[in-house]
């Protein structure tokens, strides 16, 4: 069994007994005694001046306990966030920025801005109390600005790459194509809505804040600032959460609201979010429109690239994530090419709708679509194979510096692209198209090379933990949302330390019990989390040396340690690592500290670079707009693969979300800044019908930037989803003027313009 469970097996989670029979510990399934609930009064216009709040009718509905406003909020201390980033205004001037205070405050700036709190008893009487709160709204047009104070409503702008030697190469290229794209604004539609539950201990004055978060130390952090408290009074707990996508990795609203009103009420406080609420409360992501340009030698090589993207951030800046998906992840838009030069600038505007925030990729989707795009569009104007062209471009010598910011340490992009053509049938791919030309059917045909920043540096920690009977705990900073770390952190612990994956157990998302984390977010809880990890092994197996060198009489030296046993050199006479463990808490001579416990840090010297081959085939009916996914193969590169089942799923999970904003997803507004798809009625969510059997190839190049020589792979289904599919769909219609989603309608009315 043990030699099964290590590296590189695909075993199932063991995680999923417990989860497939109701047995999860999500955020919905915690009651405590005397748990009030809370619901919010939000705001119906994008843009209106709050005239006055009444709250009579509510206060004297049954069960309620108080309504509360801004002036409760204020009045009680409890603080706000602010950015930490230093950016510009066009005009040299900071950024303009405005944190969310809470609740709205005399002015409210997007539909569903939280403008009153109702506690009651239960969640049904909060919820009917809060539609009783009358306000009187003073509706003003959509059409102003944000904020008075920023008339144009540009929040910053910010550049990265050589602007000089970009504009030296454009002067002096062969040909120069320019295009215009926009990514549209997404939500990230968790399976689990988010929720809190707050609760105060006045005899220990401190909180304890359950919530489903993907870094429960970092948000003890914010709120612990918020509320104006040393850390240490503070407790997070995130039990088990039923996805995130970046979208739960903070210190949301109703965190400090759920603790600050069992504070005043002196009771439990939970909030749940519910479906149709969810879209209104969550932030959002994606939204950016660019136009991005590529010069040619004459031999069509990439001698420069330039892109200006411009970013809906909404209506408050509050931290530094509303900033991130703008710029966190730019250099992937010179993806795996050699380019020697591009210049990047990003305008961030203010907008009456609900933030931006990171989501699976953070930025990275955003600009492999843009540039894998642009390479399609050059293709066809340039008269080139488009597969020869990217082929022509690609980068074959490591380690390589990018134009934009990334230094890539190792890869084989060539083989990973060929292995994906050769896995799609791409060279048969005519022959097919001629099949569904004669059903009266178009057929395209798309490719992605895709590559990503992940596991960048930032601490992690790690602790292996040894009871008397000799089992132990695994202790891990991160945070799963989903991913199977329980199954993964076993696999790389039963590899070192030769444990059966039943002798252990393991801690995540409780502040108290974990001494530290920086959580999961960018595809880092198996680079970072996991080295840590085996760096704590590591500490335990020099530490069983000593152990096990007095229970054999031997000198350390002459300790050897493989497959859980520690042995003389060279003899059969051995001791078990839980026989080790077992001894370790009895008595030892006195240079050996008793017990066995160990832990590690670990951060990364540079991030790595998870890469990929996305090809995606279509089929589109000319009479009705409708796109069907036929074919879909990819071959990633993520370094090694602790377990390739569950790789698997991350990165079929990954594509599926990339084809539902390629096809059918998208947040809309209105002119008046009305959310027009705040359900699932109006917000389409891509099901199993809508896709086709994925493909999944190995191009394993593994990093030597960790132990475990791995790249990460949460976000590399996506990264390059988007744009093999709207390629796909380009290739088909024959046309490029189209933009996502690709839904019927729009199909339907690009072919006709062609025509």
């Amino acid at each position: 069994m043990t030699e099964k469970y290590g590296i590189g097996q695909s075993v199932s989670r063991f995680e999923d007994p417990r989860l497939l029979r109701g047995e999860g510990r999500y955020i919905n399934d915690l009651v405590v005694p005397g748990m009030a609930h809370i619901a919010y009064v939000r705001s119906p216009h994008a843009r209106a001046r709050i005239r006055s709040i009444d709250a009579a009718e509510a206060l004297a509905a049954p069960g309620v306990l108080g309504v509360f406003t801004i002036d409760e909020l204020e009045r009680d201390g409890v603080g706000t966030t602010a950015p930490t980033i230093r950016r510009s205004r066009p005009d040299g001037k900071p950024m303009f920025w405005r944190a969310h205070p809470g609740l709205a405050k005399g002015m409210v700036r997007y539909v569903g801005e939280p403008v009153a709190i109702v506690a009651a008893e239960t969640q049904v009487q909060a919820k009917d109390a809060a539609e009783r709160v009358a306000v009187d709204y003073e509706a003003l047009p959509a059409s102003d600005p944000v904020w008075e104070e920023c008339p144009d409503n540009v929040s910053n702008v910010f550049e990265v790459g050589n602007r000089a030697a970009t504009d030296a190469a454009f002067a002096g290229a062969a040909r120069v194509i320019t295009r215009r794209y926009a990514v549209s604004r997404v939500h990230a539609q968790f399976l689990e809505p988010r929720g809190a539950l707050g609760e105060w201990s006045a005899g220990e004055g401190r909180y304890t804040l359950h919530c489903d978060v993907q870094y429960p130390h970092r948000v003890r952090e914010v709120l612990a600032g918020v509320l104006k408290v040393p850390e240490h009074r503070i407790r997070v707990v995130s039990g088990d959460v039923g996805g995130a996508f970046g979208a739960k990795g903070w210190a949301n609203l109703e965190h400090r609201h759920v603790l600050w009103l069992a504070r005043r009420l002196g009771r439990p406080v939970k909030w749940t979010c519910e479906r149709s609420e969810s879209m209104l409360a969550d932030d959002h992501a994606r939204d950016v429109a660019s136009e991005i340009a590529l010069a040619f030698d004459a031999e069509h090589h990439i001698v420069g690239l330039r892109a200006h993207n411009t970013s809906a951030l909404g209506a408050y800046v509050s931290s530094d994530r509303n900033l991130l998906p703008t710029f966190m992840n730019l250099g992937s838009l010179v993806g795996m090419y050699r380019i020697p030069a591009a210049h990047v600038r990003v305008t961030g505007v203010l907008s009456h709708t609900q933030s931006l925030a990171p989501y699976r990729g953070n930025g990275r989707p955003e600009a492999i679509y843009l540039l894998e795009r642009a390479l399609d569009d050059a293709a066809r104007e340039l008269g080139v194979d488009r597969v020869e062209l990217r082929r022509r471009n690609l980068i074959r010598t490591f380690p390589y510096k990018t134009a934009i910011t990334f230094t890539y340490d190792c890869g084989d992009f060539e083989r990973g692209m060929d292995e994906a053509l050769s896995l799609a049938d791409w060279k048969n791919f005519p022959a097919r198209r001629r099949q569904s030309e004669s059903e009266g059917r178009l057929r395209g045909i798309g490719l992605a090379n895709a590559i990503e920043r992940a596991a960048a540096p930032g601490l992690e920690y790690a602790e292996v933990r040894f009871d008397p009977t000799g089992t132990a705990t695994l202790i891990v900073g991160t945070k799963s949302q989903g991913q199977g770390h329980e199954t993964m952190y076993r696999q790389i612990a039963c590899e070192r330390l030769g444990l059966a994956p039943d002798e252990m157990r393991v801690v995540e998302g409780d502040t108290d019990a974990v001494a530290y984390g920086a959580g999961s977010f960018g595809s880092r809880s198996a680079a970072i989390g996991g080295t840590a990890l085996w760096l704590a092994a590591d500490k335990i197996v020099q530490k069983g040396k000593r152990i096990a060198a007095h229970l054999l009489e031997s000198a350390d030296a002459d300790v050897v340690f493989a497959a859980g046993r520690f042995a003389i050199a060279g003899t059969d006479r051995s001791v078990s690592l839980r026989e080790v463990a077992r001894a370790a808490f009895a008595a030892l001579p006195k240079d050996i500290e008793p017990g066995l416990f160990e832990h590690a840090t670990f951060s990364a010297a540079q991030e790595t670079f998870p890469n990929g081959t996305h090809v995606c085939e279509v089929e589109v009916d000319p009479e009705t707009g409708r796109v069907e996914i036929l074919n879909y193969a990819v071959v990633d590169d993520v370094g090694t693969e602790i377990n390739p089942l569950t790789l698997q799923g991350q990165v079929v999970g990954g594509v599926v979300q990339g084809l539902g904003q390629i096809l059918m997803e998208q947040v809309t507004y209105d002119g008046e800044g009305q959310l027009l798809t705040g359900t699932f009625m109006d917000y389409a969510m891509p099901r199993a019908g809508d896709v086709c059997g994925f493909k999944v190839g190995h191009n394993a190049v593994p990093t030597k930037l960790n132990a475990l020589g791995v790249k990460g792979a949460g976000e590399a289904g996506t990264v390059g989803a988007l744009a093999a599919a709207m390629n796909a769909i380009v290739d088909a219609l024959g046309t490029s003027d189209i933009e996502m989603p690709a839904t019927p309608e729009r199909v339907w009315r690009a072919l006709r313009r062609r025509a």
